[in-house]
C-alpha cells in the first residue's frame, strides 16, 4: 500500500472581502480533528474571491502566511490559487506549499474560463511534483479540466492524483461531476476536485477513485473533507485495466494515429475558424449573430482522408464497436 491522506476544504467563500482568516481557522481545526491529515487542498481563488482587483505579486505576504501554516502542521498545502500579478499580466495561480513551508512549484491555470475570466492570461506550463515514498501528483484549475488534453498530458507524465481546485457557482456543475468522473477512469488516476460554497461555488465537491468510483461527493455546505486513499490502486489500475477490463494509457501509448487536430491552421482544424469570436453574449443575441462576419452554416470541404472498410460482425452484420 502505499497511503496518503488528503483533507479538501469546501468552505464558504466571499467575493468581496479577504477570506484568509476564515480559511486559516478551518485549516487549524481540519488538523485538530484530523492529524492524521497529510496534505490540504482549497477551492480556486478561495482567499480573495474572483475579482482580479486583488492580483498580487508572488511571492507575497498571502503566500508567506500559508507558507507558515504549512510549516506548522507538517502538511502540503494547496490554499486554493491566487490572482498574480507580474509583468506580462494576471495569472491564475496556485502555490504548492510542502510540509517544511517552502514553495515547491506554482501553477498557471492554462485555461481562464473566457469570455467570462477576461483580463487572465494564460499559464503554458504543466505541474508535476513527486511526494518522496507516495507518488506523483499533478495540478490543474477548474475549466482546465474541460480540456481532456490537460489530464491526458499530465497523466503521461506520470500522475497519479490530480489536485483541481474550483470555482464553479453556475448550472453546469453536474456536467462537471461528469468530467471529474471521466477523466478520473480514462486517466487512469485519482481526481480530488474541490469546489467553495457562496460566492467561491455551488459546493458538490468530489474525489473519485482511477476507477471512476465516486470516493466522495460533498452536499452543498460548507464541509471538510478528510480521506485516505491508497497509491497502489492508481499502478494497478494501470497494470491491469478497469476491473480487468480497458487499459487506455497503454492502448493510446500504443496508439497508431498522430491526431492532426493539434496541428494549428491545418485542413482538419478548418471548422473551428468558423465559429466566430470568443465573446460574452449580448442581451437578445443569440449563437451565430453578432459575433463578427462569419457564416456558420457554411461548412468548410472535409479534408482527404483514407478509408477502410468497416468489418461486419458475424452475427448482427453490423458494424464492428
Amino acid at each position: 500500500m502505499r497511503p496518503f491522506a488528503i483533507a479538501g476544504l469546501q468552505l464558504k467563500v466571499s467575493g468581496r472581502r479577504s477570506n484568509l482568516e476564515h480559511i486559516t481557522d478551518r485549516i487549524e481545526m481540519v488538523m485538530h480533528l484530523y492529524p492524521w491529515v497529510q496534505m490540504v487542498v482549497v477551492s480556486e481563488l478561495a482567499t480573495f474571491g474572483g475579482w482580479t482587483g486583488h492580483a498580487m505579486p508572488l511571492p507575497g505576504e498571502v503566500e508567506e502566511h500559508y507558507q507558515r501554516l504549512a510549516a506548522r502542521h507538517g502538511i502540503w498545502l494547496l490554499p486554493g490559487s491566487l490572482y498574480e500579478q507580474t509583468d506580462t499580466g494576471i495569472y491564475n495561480t496556485t502555490p504548492v506549499i510542502n510540509p517544511e513551508g517552502t514553495v515547491i512549484t506554482r501553477y498557471r491555470k492554462m485555461f481562464p474560463f473566457m469570455p467570462y475570466e477576461t483580463g487572465v492570461e494564460s499559464g503554458t506550463e504543466f505541474c508535476v511534483f513527486d511526494i518522496p515514498d507516495i507518488g506523483r501528483f499533478g495540478v490543474s484549475i477548474c475549466y482546465d479540466m474541460w480540456f481532456p488534453e490537460t489530464s491526458r498530458t499530465l497523466a503521461s507524465m506520470g500522475v497519479e492524483v490530480l489536485l483541481h481546485p474550483t470555482l464553479t457557482p453556475t448550472m453546469d456543475r453536474d456536467v462537471e461531476l461528469s468530467i471529474a468522473r471521466a477523466t478520473a477512469v480514462i486517466n487512469q488516476m485519482f481526481v480530488v476536485d474541490i469546489n467553495g460554497i457562496n460566492d467561491g461555488g455551488n459546493g458538490r465537491s468530489i474525489m473519485v477513485a482511477p476507477t471512476g468510483d465516486v470516493l466522495y461527493e460533498a452536499g452543498s455546505h460548507e464541509e471538510l473533507l478528510p480521506i485516505e486513499i491508497d497509491l497502489d490502486r492508481v499502478r494497478r489500475s494501470r497494470e491491469v485495466g478497469l476491473k480487468g477490463l480497458g487499459q487506455p494509457l497503454k492502448s493510446f501509448r500504443d496508439r497508431k494515429v498522430d491526431f492532426d487536430v493539434y496541428t494549428r491552421g491545418s485542413a482538419t482544424t478548418a471548422y473551428l475558424d468558423t465559429l466566430g469570436s470568443l465573446e460574452k453574449m449580448a442581451r437578445g443575441s443569440k449563437a451565430g449573430i453578432g459575433f463578427g462576419q462569419h457564416h456558420p452554416h457554411t461548412l468548410p470541404p472535409i479534408p482527404d482522408q483514407q478509408t477502410t472498410p468497416v468489418p461486419a460482425d458475424s452475427e448482427t452484420n453490423g458494424p464492428v464497436a
